[in-house]
């Protein structure tokens, strides 16, 4: 018999050393056969990127720690229902019916003397036909309301800005 020397003893092997040949970690699964087996991806959760309000401030000029501070609507009164009591309060001092001194932690300085100035400028108190809110920020509710004075259709519009844990008015505007 004849034996091949290169064969006849079995290679010892001291210690083994990988390499990496490439730096791509899903190399090995560019094989068509293998791409069948390839573990699913990890879902990562992704978070709602948030805008949020900075409050208006009109050119008012504030100590660091007292400027307003944004809140969020979260934690704030409900807008629909807020916006209704809200308008039908603003209809109710253009009327002369109410005294606008009872809104004023609602507005703004600079709004409440434009509301002050148009005090009893109405001769009815309209009636609230719709209500149409929208939230463009966290924090920030644009209304529109139309309002019904006898034969004629009116847009009551106002801003509010989620400022020291409450709804602050920034704009009204009666068209």
């Amino acid at each position: 018999m004849v034996t091949n020397p290169i064969y006849d003893e079995l290679p010892t092997f001291n210690r083994i050393t990988l390499t990496a040949i490439s730096s791509d970690e899903n190399e090995d699964w560019l094989h068509p056969v293998l791409e069948i087996f390839r573990p699913k991806p990890e879902p990562q959760l992704l978070k709602k990127s948030r805008l949020y309000l900075v409050p208006s401030i009109f050119d008012d000029e504030f100590d660091p720690d007292f400027a307003p501070e944004p809140t969020s609507a979260a934690d704030l009164p409900e807008l629909g229902e807020w916006c209704t009591d809200f308008a039908h309060n603003v209809l109710e001092v253009f009327a002369g019916r109410r005294q606008p001194t009872q809104l004023t932690k609602h507005f703004h300085h600079r709004i409440f003397s434009e509301l002050i100035k148009r005090s009893g400028s109405e001769k009815e108190i309209g009636k609230i036909r719709k209500l149409h809110i929208s939230q463009p920020l966290d924090g920030i509710c644009e209304t529109t309301v139309t309002v019904r004075f006898r034969d004629r259709l009116r847009a009551l519009t106002f801003r509010f800005e989620g400022v020291d844990n409450r709804w602050l008015c920034t704009a009204l505007t009666l068209l």
